[in-house]
């Protein structure tokens, strides 16, 4: 965490973050894209695969390593980061963790440098948090197997080259048993992407239905070679993400109490700065406890991640309080802007429609609950 190396990473995101991120925030809110050249840079920097092994042309980050850059990505447009979210987490992980030499020799490297682009693609309509009623099949076939079925809310599914494709492979088993995951390239035949989804915020990072129609693909796309293992790649891969996705939080929750406090300190009131106000001060104090409070959950969790003491409750406490603590950051500060943070012209407001949808993906805020209590719970059933 303390490296060097680490040390000169983390500033130098830092600053082309602030430098050329920030500044382009409006572009992105009003084109529904990340410049390219942009995307250019974060691909120099390595940003693609920080979270990749390093034998495959990634950065290595351990988790205490990739919530501290996290934490940087979440201090602009939350479109950046997804940009390189699932490269890095969800679609990356399931190959790092669960794929054969030979899929991680073929697929890391591209992934790594940027050259491709992978989709994690489980939600179907009946499976959100919950992928026990996941319906796409995968039937077994001569030479591989063919894959029918439709997904939704798909991450970058407009611009992926590799969609890990969760598919049941056994249709007599129910619930999150019978789940494979299959790696399906861009351009199979029966693949299909939908238009990009119209979202209230996080404009730049584009989400489209993705359909399989009896896609061919040989038994070598079957992760890891071999069936059944679709859930636990899964929930290990969310599980990382979940920690993941509550750094971005923390981010964003200081850049929303910078912006706070610098309207706060300019605003004037009856001739007075608004930051002297009592009411004002409370606000801004309860938004800088929070994350303060979310900051060291964070770091907490993810050194046991690293441990490998706790993979499981700790992401999951930590989604659910961050995710809904930038809401409530988002929502004082839009209070202090008054009036003005209901304009589109300020940054707060975007952010305010950005932070809604972090209490939904990688597992709602209920979900999150549902498994802490599992956690706590067993053992003590007699």
């Amino acid at each position: 965490m303390e490296t060097e190396a680490f040390q000169e990473v983390l500033a130098a995101v830092r600053a082309f973050v602030r430098k050329e991120v920030v500044p382009a925030e409006d572009t992105i809110e009003r084109t529904d894209e990340i410049p390219e050249a942009i995307r250019a840079k974060a691909a120099d920097m390595g940003l693609f695969g920080y979270a990749l092994p390093e034998e495959h042309g990634g950065l290595g980050f351990t988790m205490i390593e990739d919530v501290q850059l996290a934490m940087e990505l979440g201090h602009t447009a939350p479109a950046f980061r997804s940009m390189l979210g699932t490269n890095n987490g969800i679609a990356g992980q399931v190959l790092v963790n669960f794929g054969t030499d030979e899929q991680k020799r073929r697929h890391l490297p591209d992934l790594a440098a940027g050259a491709k682009i992978a989709s994690f693609a489980l939600t179907e309509s009946e499976a959100g948090s919950d992928p026990s009623g996941l319906r796409t099949r995968a039937l077994r076939v001569e030479g591989g197997y063919r894959i029918t079925g439709q997904k939704r809310f798909i991450t970058n599914a407009d611009r992926a080259d590799l969609f890990m494709v969760f598919a049941r492979t056994n249709a007599d088993i129910e619930g999150t048993n019978g789940i494979s995951v299959f790696v399906v390239e861009s351009g199979s035949e029966g693949l299909s992407v939908g238009p990009k989804d119209e979202k209230m915020g996080q404009r730049g990072a584009h989400t489209a239905e993705v359909f399989l129609d009896d896609v061919h693909v040989p038994a070598s796309a079957l992760i890891g070679g071999v069936e059944g293992e679709g859930f636990a790649a899964a929930m290990r891969s969310l599980a990382r993400g979940r920690l993941h996705i509550a750094a971005i939080c923390v981010g964003l929750a200081q850049r929303l109490v910078e912006e706070s406090v610098t309207h706060a300190a300019a605003s004037r009131q009856g001739g007075r700065p608004i930051a002297e106000f009592q009411q004002v001060q409370a606000m801004l104090a309860d938004s800088q406890t929070e994350l303060m409070a979310g900051r060291a959950m964070v770091l907490d969790a993810a050194r046991a991640y690293d441990e490998g003491s706790d993979r499981r409750m700790a992401p999951s406490c930590a989604k659910l309080f961050c995710s809904e603590m930038v809401g409530r950051v988002a929502d004082r500060a839009v209070q202090i802007h008054g009036g003005l943070g209901y304009m589109r012209s300020v940054p707060v407001e975007r952010f305010y429609r950005d932070a809604r949808l972090f209490r939904l993906y990688e597992g709602t805020s209920e979900v999150q609950k549902v498994i802490i209590a599992k956690q706590l719970l067993k053992g003590t059933h007699r």
